[in-house]
């Protein structure tokens, strides 16, 4: 017998899928209305507070960084106890551009600097109003190549700086003051380049006319300057009283000796002689001055990492001086002395590096402790302390 005959299907009965297929994937859900395709972060807020008790004044700076760092704005101020607000800036700062606004005297500061592929620079600032922020007005301009620079500097239209190098071994430079004498000078290597001759002398800043007056009537020697390892000697002609033109001599010599350092410095018929002896553990620095004999000392001892001790004397005073320091890390320092002088003791505190910014110190934070009692009058002892603390938002 055959095969039997499947059945017919009948079309009316829904027919369902194998089970071995996987379930049909879920559509994702349409974006909502409410996403946002483009967000602009917030840009980061910097405070900063200065408080000083001895002028009882806060000074205040706000700042934050603008697209992605390229930018800065800048807001400072002062305040006293009553509330009232004093000096207040506004600036805006990029690598290149920077504008200083006085909102007082409506007043704006301009500062502007390019370099063009390491061979062109420009310096600028501008005050619009002269003397209100106290920044002169200032304009250099410089040329470099690798063997010839040329620079020139304009300050408020009063003094000009010219200079030509070429290479190391020779300077040009001219200096014009408005209403004073000019100076120019002359800087030439010799053969060792350690060793270097400069020749400078004053001239008028009048006009063509004043400056051929005094090549013919008033012609003075040039100052003249040599430079070498050991210190330097320069030699220039004045005028005195006594005596129409005299020539001065002024030079200041350094050598090693006795694992110190010796100084020899003359200057105006005065000498000083200074001997600086230091190592790991101890400093020792006398001086004496001649003609006066005015003979005096530094010595200074460090006992641990953390402790030291300065001591200065004065033979032709009796006048004295000391200090003690002490140091717990980098953020905490305490430092104690008196000077005969003033007859005044102190001592003072340093939370947070002395040296160093806010943001490096415990939380953000740095503040000084100040105290002064004057030997004749201890009960007019003197308490100040400063504090300044940074807020990052």
């Amino acid at each position: 017998m055959g095969d039997p005959i499947p059945p017919i299907p009948n079309p009316n009965t829904p027919q369902s899928p194998p089970s071995s297929l996987p379930p049909p994937a879920t559509a994702p859900l349409p974006p909502s209305s409410g996403r946002r395709f483009f967000s602009v972060p917030r840009p980061a807020i910097r405070v900063t507070s200065e408080f000083d008790s001895d002028s009882s004044v806060f000074f205040h700076k706000v700042s934050c960084q603008l697209f992605d760092r390229l930018a800065k704005l800048k807001l400072s101020f002062q305040n006293d106890p009553s509330g009232e607000i004093a000096f207040p800036q506004f600036g805006f700062l990029t690598k290149h551009f920077a504008v200083l606004y006085d909102l007082e005297s409506r007043n704006a500061l301009l500062r502007g600097s390019f370099d063009l592929a390491n061979f062109l620079q420009v310096r600028a600032t501008h005050d619009v109003k002269t003397d209100q922020i106290g920044e002169p007005d200032y304009l250099h301009i410089g040329c470099s190549t690798q063997c010839l620079s040329i620079s020139c500097t304009f300050e408020n239209s009063k003094s000009v700086l010219s200079c030509i190098h070429l290479g190391s071994c020779f300077l040009l430079k001219y200096h014009h003051r408005k209403e004073q004498q000019g100076e120019v000078a002359m800087v030439a290597s010799l053969a060792n380049p350690s060793y270097k001759l400069e020749l400078s002398s004053l001239v008028p800043s009048v006009g063509l006319v004043s400056v051929a007056r005094w090549l013919y009537e008033e012609i003075n020697i040039p100052r003249a300057t040599i430079h070498f390892p050991l210190g330097e000697v320069s030699v220039e002609e004045k005028k005195t009283e006594e005596v129409e033109n005299v020539l001065s001599v002024n030079g200041i010599l350094k050598s090693h000796m006795l694992n110190g350092v010796c100084t020899a410095l003359y200057k105006d018929n005065d000498l000083n002689l200074r001997y600086c002896y230091k190592d790991e553990e101890m400093s020792f620095i006398p001086s004496v001055s001649l003609p006066s004999n005015a003979l005096s000392f530094a010595f200074k001892r460090r006992f641990s990492p953390s402790d030291k001790l300065s001591y200065w004397y004065h033979f032709d005073s009796s006048e004295w001086s000391t200090v003690y320091k002490h140091t717990i890390g980098k953020d905490l320092k305490f430092k104690a002395g008196y000077d005969s002088g003033v007859r005044l003791g102190w001592a003072s505190l340093w939370v947070g590096e002395e040296e160093g910014k806010t943001k490096t110190a415990p939380m953000k934070m740095k503040v000084q402790f100040m105290l002064q009692v004057p030997q004749d009058d201890i009960g007019n002892s003197i308490f100040m302390f400063r504090v300044k603390k940074r807020w990052d938002f």
